[in-house]
């Protein structure tokens, strides 16, 4: 809700990302997460989650109220799960006694989540392909939370908008939006309210932006994840570039970090071909962008000419986000 306020003050018209997992990471949180990680059962998960809608529900609720009425787009769980569990021993021994385990039992369970290639692994909208308790806690909040705003504030058109990420086939979208819309609709129902909701995806796979037009049949709104995108289109690991890149730059390979500002020539190229293999399908699907490049002049110049509609970046970054698509827009009439 702070970063929300500082952006609306910067003149952001909405939230195009709301990335709900740093809503886990407070201490009193956290001990949640990790008991549903390492239960052995829907219903232990469950319990678990019980314990984490209210405070998602909170948080979103105080979004809303920010933004009052204004666009808010909030993305499902997305990194991997060894990002929560604990390292430190007291830590361990104290989910250990907590789950009624042993020691060695929390151990065992941590080193599983270990993954070779975690950007490529058990994330995004694989969690809810396995886990479809997460996406219902998720949808529960979200819903939630825009019944009683819209309650307290019937002059605001809130309409929830949920963004599945990591979807790289439209098969996994339709079966998480299945749970989203058989538990949203379930909730508006039981409440005797008339709230629209939205379910779209981010597009950072590949293989998503070559089939769009599929993709757009499932989903209501589409936004490019640049940063991933970006990893898997140009086969480079974001946190580890930095080690080769300034050679790239010297040698004139690359003239610019590509997760700064968008390479056009092969990113841009997916990304121009996804919105109008998307719009085929759907003519008034909602299009935007969101990582580094969502605030960089160069990046937005290119946005406003490939037909987007918004553009995301965090709060700070708005004023020059801003008077460049501002630019954009003159010098492209």
């Amino acid at each position: 809700p702070r970063d929300a306020k500082q952006a609306v003050e910067f003149g952001a018209e909405g939230i195009g990302l709301c990335r709900t997992e740093h809503m886990f990471f407070d201490p009193d949180r956290i001990s949640a997460i990790r008991e549903m990680i390492c239960s052995d059962t829907v219903e232990e998960r469950e319990i678990a989650l019980d314990k984490l809608e209210p405070m998602q529900q909170s948080d979103f609720e105080k979004l809303y109220e920010t933004m009052e009425g204004k666009h808010v787009n909030i993305r499902f769980l997305d990194p991997p799960l060894h990002e929560f569990v604990p390292t430190e021993e007291a830590d361990i021994e104290l989910l250990a006694k907590t789950q009624g385990k042993s020691v060695q039992d929390i151990k065992n369970i941590i080193a599983s989540l270990h993954e070779f290639n975690p950007m490529m692994g058990h994330r995004g909208c694989r969690l809810a392909v396995t886990y479809p308790e997460i996406a219902k806690m998720q949808t529960t909040a979200v819903i939630k939370a825009a019944i009683n705003v819209s309650k307290a504030h019937p002059e605001w058109n809130i309409v929830p908008e949920i963004m599945i990420p990591l979807v790289g086939e439209v098969k996994e979208l339709a079966y998480v939006k299945s749970v989203v819309t058989k538990t949203a609709d379930a909730i508006i129902k039981e409440a005797g309210v008339d709230l629209k909701y939205k379910v779209g995806t981010m597009i950072e796979i590949p293989r998503a932006a070559l089939t769009a037009d599929l993709i757009a049949k499932e989903a209501e709104f589409f936004s490019f994840g640049t940063n991933d995108l970006t990893q898997m289109t140009m086969g480079f690991s974001r946190d580890d570039s930095d080690k080769f890149l300034p050679a790239y730059y010297e040698n004139k390979i690359l003239e610019e970090n590509p997760f700064k500002t968008l390479d056009q020539k092969g990113v841009g190229k997916l990304i121009s071909n996804a919105v109008k293999l998307g719009r085929m399908t759907n003519k008034d699907l909602h299009i935007g962008v969101c990582g580094e490049t969502g605030g960089d002049p160069k990046s937005i110049e290119f946005y406003h000419k490939a037909g987007l509609d918004y553009i995301s970046c965090s709060p700070f970054r708005v004023p020059v986000a801003r008077l460049a698509a501002a630019q954009a827009a003159i010098k492209n009439k």
